[in-house]
């Protein structure tokens, strides 16, 4: 069971709402440790910063009203990125997807990892036989990236990114953004630039694309539009996030599909992209304002979520095409778990941590 944290929660500085970056991915598998074991090896997701069995009680408005039994791994990638929770429903039968999702269809239909060697990374996944999809192709803004496949059917985009927070022995580094379909553009780039602060527009192309030759769907038509955010993210963890992407696909030509129809959240497939914040109660009357409410909320349950060897308080949003779009207000994490050293963050503000603590993380390697 999930439990309200007992530590003692000291002064909190009010501080207006700041987006650190994307924490992680949601990834739902049928086997959580062996997807873990995919990821680890494949996409240099070794780093475990925690593990927990535990039942979902307050995600009912996405779990068809029912709290559901799971067990998550979030895992990260020293290289750099966004992380990887690892999700696997227990009280059910994870439900695969009952079609092959194109690019396109509504919510997250890619994920996307960063690369600071795409020839190498492309090299490294050919001698593994990891399930390759296109060559390596250039952006409508000139950047080279490919297609890959996992073990569960997921699609990732492999992009070139220059920026690495250590070189590991990794092929990739973490997660760099999502490749997300919406039903109408101008409806999300509400949440999309206005609430995640993506206020630059990197590319707005409408055409058919031939870097997507190999992917489901490439053969339609499309307007397709790449958003950055023009300034440095800060925060605790912005070091190790790095700069991030969200590339937003309509398709013009056939009608999409809800990537999770038929299906509930924490089922196979991407389930909602994480963000770390800070100032979780000024985002709430924001997002309000803007019309896109809080569907779940943890502050109305408890003061801090123990997430049994983290904890902090978390929140969700829907996206107009459907999309979860998760927020996490970290209050603590594991530093060296055999002595019980846990860091307190809520009152370290704009700082990003120190790189000797970020060292710690290695002890949570996985080989």
């Amino acid at each position: 069971m999930l439990r309200a944290s007992s530590y003692e929660l000291p002064t909190i500085c009010i501080m207006a709402k700041r987006i650190n970056g994307i924490q992680q991915l949601g990834v739902g598998v049928t086997n959580v440790q062996e997807g873990f074991k995919w990821y680890r090896e494949n996409f240099g997701m070794d780093i475990k910063m925690f593990e927990e069995a535990a039942l979902a009680e307050l995600m009912l408005p996405h779990t068809n009203g029912q709290p559901r039994e799971r067990h998550a791994i979030l895992a990260l990638n020293m290289q750099g990125g966004g992380g990887f929770e690892i999700w696997q429903h227990t009280g059910k039968k994870p439900e695969p997807q009952k079609f092959e999702i194109q690019i396109g269809d509504l919510g997250i239909c890619i994920g996307k990892l960063k690369s600071m060697d795409i020839r190498k990374t492309f090299k490294k996944f050919s001698e593994w036989n990891v399930e390759i999809l296109t060559q390596i192709d250039k952006d409508p803004s000139g950047n080279e990236h490919f297609y890959v496949k996992d073990l569960y059917g997921n699609v990732w985009d492999i992009v070139y990114d220059q920026y690495v927070y250590k070189k590991v022995n990794a092929a990739t580094g973490g997660i760099f953004g999502a490749v997300i379909g919406v039903k109408n553009m101008e409806e999300s780039l509400t949440v999309y630039q206005d609430i995640l602060n993506y206020d630059k527009v990197v590319y707005d192309v409408t055409d058919k694309f031939t870097d997507w030759a190999g992917v489901a769907g490439c053969e339609n038509t499309y307007r397709r539009i790449l958003l950055k955010h023009s300034e440095k993210r800060n925060g605790s963890f912005s070091p190790i996030f790095g700069p991030t992407c969200i590339e937003l696909v309509q398709v013009i030509d056939r009608t999409p599909r809800d990537v999770f129809e038929g299906r509930i959240w924490g089922d196979p497939g991407f389930i909602h992209l994480c963000f770390d914040i800070n100032g979780m109660d000024e985002l709430r009357e924001e997002v309000k304002e803007k019309g896109f409410p809080f569907t779940v909320d943890s502050a109305n349950a408890v003061e801090s979520f123990d997430m049994g060897e983290a904890a902090g308080n978390f929140s969700y949003i829907q996206a107009p095409e459907g999309t979860l779009i998760e927020f996490v207000e970290t209050h603590k994490i594991p530093l060296l778990k055999k002595i019980g050293w846990y860091l307190d963050l809520r009152k370290r503000g704009e700082k990003p941590l120190p790189n000797y603590m970020f060292s710690l993380f290695s002890l949570m390697r996985v080989k």
